[in-house]
């Protein structure tokens, strides 16, 4: 599922919304949401997971073109875990049904 589609559900589940009013609601959520990450913080919606960044100390990497020696810089990557809820819920369904 991507944004567009996240949008399209919402609209189609809450028929008093718009669909540029399910637009808005899914841009505040994700903006507030990369916002947080960005400044170092973290977000946890309960039931479903949390956000957070994980740090990657620098390191020597390879250029798969030519073999030679690269280093990557330090950086911090955004990591998600799965809540409780939401591990109990796709290991049920996620034996019998594939990706959507």
């Amino acid at each position: 599922m991507n944004r567009s589609d996240l949008v399209s559900r919402l609209a189609e589940l809450h028929p008093q919304l718009q669909v540029k009013d399910a637009e808005l609601g899914t841009k505040v959520i994700i903006d507030a949401l990369s916002s947080t990450l960005s400044k170092g913080g973290r977000v946890e919606v309960r039931g479903f997971g949390s956000f957070s960044l994980n740090y990657r100390p620098p390191r020597n990497g390879r250029n798969p073109k030519n073999g030679a020696s690269v280093k990557v810089p330090a950086k911090y990557v955004p990591q998600f875990k799965a809540g409780k809820e939401l591990r109990e819920r796709v290991g049920k369904s996620g034996k019998d049904a594939g990706p959507e």
